[in-house]
């Protein structure tokens, strides 16, 4: 029977599946059932910046509407738990505790003393690594691009340099190249890369004239360009690669794992397929291997990166410009116009 295990920033862990960020792990029933259906490591709910200081604000603002009552009335006043991160930083450590399999923080902040003082609290708590989620969205006309990135790159510098755990950077590709914005992140050591996060994308309800909110889940076939870019990074940089968004099933782990990402992150596939998912992945995954007679995936990672690759143009454009020429009777063949 082949052997699925694989080493993630230096983690041990039983298969290279494993549960992304999400409300999911909030709970110690689904981080239980996650485990019982043979997940490999588990990335708890980002903490986010935005939501500490809204929390911190809201009580100033409770706090404040008792000035005028008497000096003793302190049960008036809001449980401290709920100022700032502390719950978070609690429910995170009864999650760990309570865990069989590693467990990976996930970290989004604003400015750099909040970086570091987050990921240092985040370490107390005994996770097993900290991913930090470099989600940006400019807003700023004057602010360049290579600001933007510079600001970033201090940050990891700054969170690698503070933290003794491993630490795993997920980015987004919007960039002007990501692979040298990817390059000059891994020239920091850092352990791990995630590829990629997806951005809020606003949405309009044209009868109501308003904005709305969506909770968008990803779909099959969205890994395409996690794909490409694992295929391109495997063998150039240090850091272990965990490709998401779009996976679904074990097929689509196994492609991933081919262009030579080192494990592969689900979430919607739970949302929709329930946790019993993740044991048909595993199977799947099992079965391909034994069938192609592979003992471990390392015999196979990376098979199909640009590295390994017998066809040099597959990553490049000149393979795509091929696609588009030669496309259209298959397009028209699979739907009938």
């Amino acid at each position: 029977m082949a052997d699925l295990s694989t080493t993630y920033m230096g983690l041990k862990l039983k298969n290279p599946v494993i549960a992304g960020s999400s409300n999911l792990a909030l709970h110690i029933d689904n981080v239980k059932a996650m485990e019982d259906a043979g997940i490999g490591a588990i990335v708890y709910k980002s903490l986010f910046e935005e939501q500490i200081n809204l929390e911190s604000a809201q009580m100033d603002d409770d706090m404040h509407l008792y000035d005028d009552r008497h000096a003793e009335m302190v049960r008036l006043f809001p449980n401290i738990e709920h100022a700032g991160p502390k719950e978070y930083l609690v429910q995170l450590k009864k999650i760990k505790r309570s865990s069989s399999v590693p467990i990976i923080a996930s970290l989004n902040a604003i400015y750099i003393e909040s970086w570091i003082e987050y990921a240092k609290l985040i370490e107390e708590t005994g996770v097993d690594a900290l991913e930090i989620n470099l989600y940006t969205i400019p807003k700023n006309f004057e602010l360049k691009g290579s600001e933007y990135e510079h600001n970033q790159l201090e940050v990891v510098k700054a969170i690698k340099k503070a933290l003794k755990i491993p630490v795993a950077v997920k980015l987004s590709n919007a960039y002007s190249n990501p692979l040298n914005f990817i390059s000059e992140i891994d020239k920091l050591n850092i352990d791990g890369l995630v590829l990629f996060n997806r951005f809020f994308e606003p949405e309009i309800d044209i009868d109501s004239e308003k904005h709305i909110f969506p909770f968008n889940l990803s779909n099959k076939g969205d890994y395409r360009n996690s794909l490409r870019y694992a295929g391109l990074l495997y063998g150039n940089i240090k850091a272990d690669i965990s490709s998401a968004s779009g996976i679904f099933d074990g097929d689509d782990a196994i492609k991933m794992l081919l262009a030579g990402a080192t494990t592969v992150q689900v979430v919607s596939t739970l949302y929709k397929n329930k946790f019993g998912q993740i044991t048909k992945i595993l199977n799947d995954i099992q079965s391909w291997m034994d069938k192609k007679e592979y003992t471990s995936i390392n015999d196979f990672r990376g098979k199909l990166s640009r590295k390994n690759t017998n066809d040099p143009y597959v990553y490049k454009r000149s393979q795509y410009v091929d696609i588009l020429l030669n496309s259209s009777d298959q397009i028209l063949r699979k739907y009938q116009v």
